[in-house]
């Protein structure tokens, strides 16, 4: 709660300095779009693994709640993530046992300047994250646990900034969080992480982007990790805005998912996103 407090007098004082900027009140689209590898992302779709029956069911959404402009084409944010990440199994008739979900929400805060066909700011996160297994996991014939994995307790939370420059249809980012609560409490505190992605524009129209999206994300366990996610689809819709992206993707590293947080796990998915 204080730390919500501080965010929002902050924001008072934005407002107090920004007296000619135009202040609104939830806006229709995002300031800063979420970036297209990482897997830390509210997103609205899903991966299929063809080779082992897998299935990553993503439902969530980020909004901007508070936005600022001013006039030399700078603009403040201040908004919230609420979503889930959910690893379920196919299995016949048409059943999805879920295996385990992983909740994340917090505020975001971020600033963006555009100039011409660039732009830069950042983008800063306070969140939560907890993980849970659900009864998909569950062996009921040998009532037992799949794979001999019992449910953990795995939560964290954190702070994260994450820079970004585009200029036209191509954006780089770095970031950094920092851990300030964690169970088990010995994962270490920082990780980094860099990405990018790129719309290939006016091949099919404005509608039609090809597009390759790459993130490392380097996690601080016993030792640092490399996750590695790398996306390869079509954008419907325009590139920059809200759409339906068709892809390929790639993932090597450690699991996403908390309780599964030192496994490795490596595969090749299809899947879609509809962008926010």
């Amino acid at each position: 709660m204080k730390r919500i407090f501080v965010i929002s007098f902050l924001f008072v004082l934005i407002i107090r300095a920004n007296a000619q900027s135009q202040v609104e009140l939830f806006p229709a689209d995002l300031s800063i779009r979420p970036f297209v590898a990482n897997s830390l992302e509210p997103k609205l779709g899903s991966l299929y693994r063809p080779d082992k029956n897998e299935l990553e069911l993503n439902i969530g959404n980020s909004i901007d709640i508070l936005r600022i402009s001013n006039d030399y084409g700078g603009t403040y944010s201040l908004g919230a993530d609420l979503f889930t990440y959910t690893l379920m199994r196919r299995e016949a008739n048409f059943n999805f046992p879920v295996d385990a979900i992983d909740y994340m929400f917090g505020l975001n805060f971020s600033y963006k300047k555009v100039v011409h066909d660039y732009a830069f700011g950042f983008r800063g996160r306070i969140s939560h994250i907890s993980a849970h297994f659900v009864d998909g996991h569950y062996d009921g014939t040998n009532s037992q646990w799949r794979d001999g994995l019992n449910p953990r307790i795995y939560s964290r939370e954190f702070v994260e900034i994450m820079p970004f420059y585009s200029y036209s249809s191509i954006r780089f980012y770095f970031g950094f969080s920092y851990i300030f609560h964690v169970e088990p409490a010995f994962i270490k505190k920082d990780n980094f992480q860099f990405g990018f992605e790129y719309f290939i524009k006016n091949i099919f129209g404005d509608n039609i982007s090809p597009f390759i999206a790459y993130d490392l994300k380097m996690i601080h366990l016993d030792r640092y990790t490399g996750n590695n996610s790398l996306n390869i689809g079509l954008k419907f819709g325009k590139y920059n805005e809200k759409g339906l992206s068709l892809y390929y993707a790639y993932y090597a590293g450690k699991n996403i998912h908390g309780e599964y947080f030192d496994v490795i796990r490596e595969y090749s998915a299809l899947g879609f996103n509809i962008d926010l």
